[in-house]
């Protein structure tokens, strides 16, 4: 998910996304301890949309 899609929610869906999106990834850090992920790179990707939405929530209780 792009941070401009991700400007365009309020802080209430982004607080909600971002506990959605912690616990796919630790689901698949989990999967990947008992066996490998087909591609570990998923891993990473959802590392770095939590940043991203985390970021985007920083930035809006900035604003106000």
């Amino acid at each position: 998910m792009k941070a401009v899609d991700l400007k365009k929610l309020s802080l209430d869906e982004l607080k909600a996304k971002l506990v959605q999106e912690q616990d796919a990834l630790l689901k698949l850090k989990m999967a990947h301890a008992i066996t490998p992920v087909e591609n570990p790179m998923r891993i990473r990707e959802a590392r770095k949309v939590v940043a991203r939405i985390q970021t985007v929530i920083r930035e809006k209780e900035l604003a106000k």
